[in-house]
């Protein structure tokens, strides 16, 4: 019988100072750190060296998904604030939202927002409450919201953050948390990239609050993964293809693309998707897609740390995190970023 892993297995200790809190001056400015799964090697490089990480013929996948303003706080009828953040919005005025406050809301309660909204609430979806707004969901959280950022940035979002935590390519609303390997690319990046002959194709994965939650099971196969929404076209299909029969390598722009196309894989080969993804990629999958990752720093025991360790090797992994530690990178969303070449277990080729 296999041993079932421990979340415990995935822990490494992170000084808090070590937690970008905002981002570098100039989006390409981040530090790099190159790892590669079958021999260990480790390089510690800019951002401005990845473009000579890549070779002609290679595709890079972006995740084209645009963060909302989620957050936004209310007033209860008994004068209780609340601090809603939008998950998934479900009709033009109705959505899935975390709330948190001194009571949890019931049925048929009233919130009262801001610009004179208010949000009625009918029923719960575990943790998540849905709510039925006076007006349209996704044109009030533009107007009164807020960007969400991640729970460890201790600072409240500036107008600065509407436009740093967010791509430069994100076009599709729907994510409430940033796909941050993508936080690092400008235009000379891509530029430059062009110039090598890699190509560019774009999916959408909305990453959704659940990116945060931590893995409370003991072991982690017994942890449910959150949902979120994905929509892998039939060109970018096409691109993969054309780029595998011409020996190029699939390069995934953050653990969202990998999610995506490893989801979209899991039946009969690489397949358009459009749908709800659960997907919990974990040591001893085999990726079917993705030949190398760029990705942030992940934090100790979550399941995007899980997804990079099934790809490097858990060991592997960890020793480069504790050598990011010492050398003073910088972690998380706002953070330095890694470039992960694969073991070669991790893959499965036909």
């Amino acid at each position: 019988m296999a041993t079932l892993m421990r979340r415990e297995d995935f822990h490494y200790e992170l000084p808090k100072d070590r937690i970008a809190q905002t981002p570098t001056g100039v989006r390409s400015a981040s530090r790099l750190l190159a790892l590669d799964g079958a021999t260990g090697q480790r390089r510690d490089l800019t951002f401005a060296d990845f473009p000579s990480l890549c070779a002609a013929g290679d595709l890079l996948v972006c995740n084209d998904t645009r963060v909302i303003p989620a957050r936004v706080f209310g007033i209860k009828p008994s004068g209780g604030r609340v601090e809603l953040l939008l998950e998934r919005v479900e009709a033009p005025r109705i959505a899935l939202v975390h709330a948190r406050s001194s009571k949890a809301l019931r049925p048929q309660g009233v919130v009262e927002l801001p610009g004179g909204c208010r949000a009625l609430m009918l029923d719960r979806q575990g943790e998540l409450y849905r709510l039925e707004f006076s007006r349209d969901v996704a044109a009030f959280f533009e107007e009164h919201g807020s960007m969400p950022l991640p729970p460890y940035i201790a600072r409240s979002a500036d107008a600065s953050d509407r436009e740093r935590y967010q791509t430069v390519y994100a076009r599709v609303p729907g994510a409430v948390a940033a796909p941050t390997a993508g936080l690092h690319f400008d235009e000379s990046t891509f530029a430059a990239l062009a110039a090598r002959g890699v190509r560019r194709e774009f999916l959408t994965l909305h990453v959704g609050a659940g990116t945060f939650a931590p893995v409370r099971a003991e072991h982690i196969e017994h942890h449910l993964m959150h949902a979120e929404q994905v929509d892998v076209s039939a060109a970018l299909c096409t691109a993969i293809e054309q780029t595998r029969a011409a020996g190029g390598r699939v390069i995934a722009v953050g653990t969202t693309v990998v999610r995506a196309l490893e989801a979209a894989a899991a039946a009969r080969g690489l397949q358009p998707f459009r749908g709800e993804t659960r997907i919990f990629i974990t040591p001893g999958h085999r990726f079917r897609v993705v030949d190398a990752i760029l990705t942030n720093f992940h934090l100790p025991e979550s399941t995007l740390l899980m997804l990079c360790a099934a790809f490097v090797g858990r060991e592997t992994l960890l020793e480069a995190y504790a050598h990011a530690v010492r050398g003073n990178y910088r972690f998380f969303s706002y953070g330095d970023v890694t470039f992960l070449q694969p073991r070669r277990e991790a893959l499965e080729r036909p």
